[in-house]
C-alpha cells in the first residue's frame, strides 16, 4: 500500500512538472480575434487577418502635446532621424516637406502611367482638342490661376484629374515643416513596425523604444522640451494595453480572493498545512488546464488566463468538501470516498458535460475555455480524491463546529418552507425575460474590449488627424501575385466612379493611383504617341484654341520622356508613395489582396445591397464589399446564437447523465430546477438593471449550473445520512459556496469588460443556487 501511495504521488508529481515545462515555452495573447471563428469564411478570415496582421494593426500614431509648435516640431524631427535607425520600424514619418514633395515629384513625372484617362482616343486630334479646350476653361474659372504654371507640360490636365481623385484622401495639416493635429495643438508622427499587432512582445519593445527616443530628444531641447508630452495609439499599442490590463486584473483579483480564500480556510481548519494541502488541488487544476490548452491550440489567450483565476473558486469547492466532511484524517478519508466521493464525482461529471459543448465551437476563445474547464475540474477532482488522502496530515482534526451545523439545519428548513417564494421568483424572472426576449444578448463585439474609452477616442483622433480611413467599408479585390491584385483593383475603379457619381458612395481611395498594374502601364504607355506623331497631332488641336503649340512643346517633350520610362515597381516606389500602397495592399497565405476604403455619403450610410448589385451586374463578383462594423457584430450575433444553442446542448448533456445514473425522471427535475431557476433570475436582474448579456456571462450561467449541481446533488442524497453527516454535509456546501463567491465577485470589480461579465454573474448566482437547492430539492432526512 506504501509503495501504491508513492507511485500516485510521483505519477502526480511527474505531471505537475511536465505541465510547467509546458507553461514556460507557451505564447500568450490578447486580442479580439480569439472570438472569432478558427475555421471562417472568406469575408471572415479577412476581418480575423485585419485584426491581428494586418498593416493597420502594424501602425503606431504618435502625437507630441505640449509645449510650443517649433519645439514640438524639432522634437517630431529628431525621433524621425533616431527612430529610423531602429530595425523594429520599417516606416517613420512626420510629414516633412521633403516627404511631401517627393510624393509631388513622383506624380508628375509619371502622371500619363498613373493616369485612368490616359487612352489612345486622348492623344487623337479631337481628344487633345477637346483636352485642351476643358483645361483652358477651368483655368479661365475662380482658382484656376493656380493650375497655369502646369499648362504648358500638362495641357491635358492629367496631373488635375489624378489631384481630384486624391483630393478625397484626407491629409494631416502641416505646421513648421511636420504633421499637426488638426487643431494645431500637438506634433504627429506615423510609425509602422515590422511585426504584426498581434504580436504584443514586439509592439511592446518598439513602444518602450519610442518612449526612450521621446525622452532623448525632449532633454535636447533643454527647458523649451520640459512641457512636452508623448502619447501613443494604434491596434499594436492597443492590444498590449488590453493585454497588460486584463494580466494585471486577473493578477489583483486573484491576490485578493485567493487571501480571503485563504482566511477562510484558515479560520475552518486552524491549520497551515492543511490549508496548503486545500489548495493543491486547485493550483494542480490551473497548471495542468494551462498545459492542456497551450497544447491543444499551440498559445494561450490572456482571457483563459484571466479565467483561470476565477476557477479557483469553484475547484477548491472539492477539497473543502473533504477537509471538512471527513472530520479527522486518519478515520474519515476512507467513510467519505464512501459515503461523499460518488456524489462529488456526479457533479464534476456533470460540469464536465456541460462544458464539454464548448469544445465543439468555432470560436477559439470558447473552445479554449471549455477545455480549460474541462481538464482543471477534472485535475482538481482527481487530486482531491487520489492525492489528499495520501498526504501526511494524519494529525488533522477539524473545529467544532456543531453548534453551527444545528443552526444550518434550522436556516435549511426554513427555506425549505419557503418553496413557494422561489417559485414565485422563478415565475416573475420568466416573465420578465419573455418581455425582453429581444433585448437579452448584446450584438456588439465592442462590449467584449477592454480599452477604454478614452483610449479609444485617442486612436479615433488620431486616425482622422493623419487622414488613415476608418475603414467603416471596404471593398477587397485579390490575386495572386501583387500585380494581378493591382490590375483586378484597376478594373474596379471605373465602377467605383459610376456609384460616386450615382450617390451610392461617397468616395473611394484605391493604391492603384500611385502604382497601376503592369498590364495598365503597358497599356497607357502605349496609348502615348511618338514626339513627331504627337506634334502633328497637337498642331492640329490648337486650331481655333487661343494656345500655339509652340507654348505647349513642355508637354511633347514630357510625353516623349515618359514613353522611354521603365515600368513602374513596388521596390522603386519613394518612401512616402510606398507607404500609401502598403496601407491599402495585404499579402496573406498565397495571396494578395487590395483593400480599398469606401466612404460612405451624406447619408452616412452606404446601401451595401445596391453596391452588390451594380458588383453582380458589372461582373466583379468576385470582388468582396464588407461592412467593417455591421459585419463584425452580425458575425458576432450568429455566435451569440451558437454559443448558446451549445449551452442547450451542454445542459442536455447534463440532464441525459442524471437519468443514466438516477433512473428517474422527477429526480433529474428536481435537481435540475434549481438551478434553472437561479440561471433566470440572474438574468432578469441583468435585465431590469439595463445590463446586455454577452458571450462572457453565458461562460457565467454554465458556471452556475456547473458548481450549483453539487449543492443539488448533495441535497437530493441528504436521506443517506444521520444527523451529523446532515450538519457536516451542509457545513461543507456553505463554505464552499463562500470561497466560490469570494472567488468571483471580486472580478465583478476589476474594471475589464470580460473579466467583470464572469464575476457579476457567478457571485450572485451560485449564491441562489445555494438557497434555491435548499428550498426546491426534496431532502429525506438530510433536514
Amino acid at each position: 500500500m506504501r509503495k501504491f501511495r508513492w507511485l500516485i504521488l510521483g505519477v502526480w508529481l511527474a505531471i505537475l512538472i511536465g505541465a510547467i515545462g509546458v507553461i514556460i515555452n507557451t505564447t500568450f495573447e490578447s486580442t479580439l480575434s480569439e472570438f472569432l471563428p478558427k475555421s471562417p469564411s472568406a469575408q471572415q478570415e479577412l476581418l480575423n487577418e485585419q485584426l491581428r496582421n494586418g498593416v493597420l494593426s502594424r501602425k503606431i500614431l504618435v502625437e507630441i502635446n505640449g509645449g510650443d509648435a517649433a519645439t514640438r516640431a524639432r522634437i517630431s524631427a529628431q525621433m524621425v532621424l533616431d527612430l529610423r535607425k531602429h530595425k523594429q520600424f520599417e516606416l517613420v514619418s512626420n510629414g516633412n516637406a521633403g516627404v511631401n514633395s517627393q510624393i509631388y515629384s513622383y506624380l508628375f513625372t509619371h502622371r500619363y502611367l498613373l493616369s485612368a484617362a490616359t487612352k489612345p482616343e486622348l492623344f487623337s486630334v479631337k481628344g487633345l482638342h477637346d483636352a485642351i479646350e476643358k483645361t483652358l476653361n477651368n483655368l479661365a474659372s475662380p482658382g484656376g490661376e493656380a493650375m497655369a504654371a502646369l499648362f504648358p507640360s500638362d495641357p491635358t490636365g492629367a496631373m488635375i484629374g489624378m489631384a481630384k481623385g486624391i483630393s478625397g484622401m484626407s491629409k494631416p495639416r502641416v505646421m513648421d515643416g511636420v504633421w499637426a493635429s488638426s487643431t494645431g495643438d500637438s506634433a504627429l508622427l506615423l510609425l509602422q513596425t515590422r511585426f504584426p499587432g498581434s504580436d504584443s512582445d514586439a509592439q511592446q519593445q518598439a513602444i518602450a523604444t519610442i518612449k526612450k527616443i521621446f525622452k532623448l530628444a525632449q532633454r535636447d531641447m533643454g527647458s523649451s522640451g520640459q512641457s512636452t508630452r508623448l502619447q501613443l495609439t494604434g491596434v499594436g499599442v492597443i492590444s498590449v494595453a488590453a493585454r497588460n490590463t486584463i494580466v494585471h486584473a486577473a493578477e489583483s483579483m486573484s491576490l485578493i480572493s485567493g487571501t480571503l480564500i485563504i482566511m477562510l480556510l484558515l479560520f475552518v481548519y486552524r491549520s497551515l498545512v492543511v490549508l496548503v494541502y486545500s489548495l493543491v488541488p486547485v493550483m494542480s487544476g490551473v497548471i495542468v488546464g494551462i498545459a492542456a490548452v497551450s497544447l491543444g491550440f499551440g498559445m494561450v489567450y490572456d482571457i483563459t488566463l484571466g479565467f483561470g483565476t476565477a476557477l479557483i473558486g469553484e475547484a477548491v469547492d472539492y477539497s473543502i468538501y473533504f477537509f471538512v466532511q471527513t472530520g479527522e484524517m486518519a478515520t474519515g478519508a476512507e467513510l467519505w470516498k464512501k459515503n461523499y466521493w460518488p456524489i462529488i464525482r456526479l457533479g464534476v461529471f456533470t460540469s464536465v458535460a456541460g462544458f464539454a459543448s464548448l469544445l465543439f465551437s468555432n470560436l477559439p476563445g470558447l473552445a479554449q475555455l471549455g477545455l480549460y474547464a474541462i481538464t482543471g475540474l477534472l485535475t482538481a477532482a482527481g487530486v482531491t480524491r487520489l492525492v489528499l488522502s495520501r498526504l501526511p496530515a494524519h494529525h488533522f482534526k477539524r473545529r467544532d463546529f456543531e453548534r453551527v451545523g444545528d443552526i444550518l439545519l434550522d436556516v435549511m428548513r426554513m427555506l425549505s418552507s419557503a418553496r413557494w417564494v422561489v417559485i414565485s421568483l422563478t415565475v416573475i424572472a420568466s416573465g420578465i425575460l419573455l418581455v425582453h426576449r429581444d433585448h437579452i444578448w448584446s450584438h456588439e463585439l465592442s462590449a467584449l474590449s477592454p480599452v477604454p474609452k478614452a483610449d479609444q477616442l485617442l486612436y479615433a483622433k488620431l486616425r482622422k488627424d493623419m487622414g488613415i480611413p476608418d475603414e467603416g467599408y471596404l471593398l477587397v479585390v485579390s490575386g495572386a501575385t501583387r500585380n494581378l491584385a493591382l490590375e483586378n483593383a484597376s478594373k474596379i475603379d471605373p465602377l467605383l466612379e459610376r456609384l460616386q457619381v450615382s450617390g451610392i458612395i461617397g468616395g473611394f481611395e484605391t493604391p492603384t493611383r500611385f502604382l497601376p498594374g503592369m498590364e495598365s502601364q503597358v497599356e497607357r504607355r502605349s496609348a502615348l504617341p511618338s514626339e513627331p506623331v504627337l506634334t502633328t497631332r497637337l498642331e492640329a488641336a490648337v486650331r481655333g484654341l487661343p494656345v500655339s503649340a509652340s507654348r505647349l512643346s513642355p508637354f511633347v517633350q514630357a510625353v516623349e520622356r515618359e514613353r522611354k520610362l521603365p515600368l513602374l515597381t513596388y521596390a522603386e516606389l519613394p518612401a512616402g508613395v510606398q507607404q500609401i500602397v502598403d496601407s491599402m495592399l495585404v499579402h496573406h497565405g498565397q495571396e494578395w489582396s487590395v483593400l480599398l476604403p469606401i466612404m460612405a455619403p451624406s447619408s452616412g450610410k452606404i446601401d451595401s445591397t445596391a453596391v452588390q448589385a451594380a458588383m453582380m451586374h458589372h461582373h466583379v463578383g468576385d470582388a468582396i464589399f464588407v461592412d467593417i462594423s455591421g459585419a463584425t457584430n452580425t458575425l458576432y450575433s450568429g455566435y451569440i446564437r451558437n454559443a448558446l444553442k451549445l449551452s442547450l446542448a451542454g445542459v442536455l448533456g447534463i440532464i441525459i447523465l442524471l437519468l443514466a445514473v438516477s433512473r428517474s425522471v422527477m429526480r433529474v427535475v428536481r435537481i435540475m430546477l434549481p438551478l434553472i431557476a437561479a440561471v433566470l433570475v440572474v438574468v432578469a436582474a441583468f435585465v431590469v438593471i439595463g445590463v446586455e448579456l454577452n458571450i462572457m456571462n453565458l461562460i457565467g450561467l454554465m458556471l452556475i449550473v456547473a458548481v450549483g449541481s453539487n449543492y443539488a446533488l448533495f441535497f437530493d442524497r441528504g436521506g443517506q445520512m444521520n444527523r451529523e453527516g446532515s450538519s457536516r454535509t451542509l457545513l461543507s456546501l456553505v463554505v464552499a459556496n463562500m470561497a466560490t463567491v469570494i472567488g468571483f465577485a471580486p472580478l465583478a470589480f476589476s474594471g475589464v469588460p470580460v473579466l467583470q461579465a464572469i464575476g457579476a454573474t457567478v457571485a450572485p448566482g451560485v449564491i441562489l443556487a445555494l438557497l434555491f437547492s435548499a428550498s426546491l430539492v426534496e431532502r429525506r432526512g438530510l433536514l
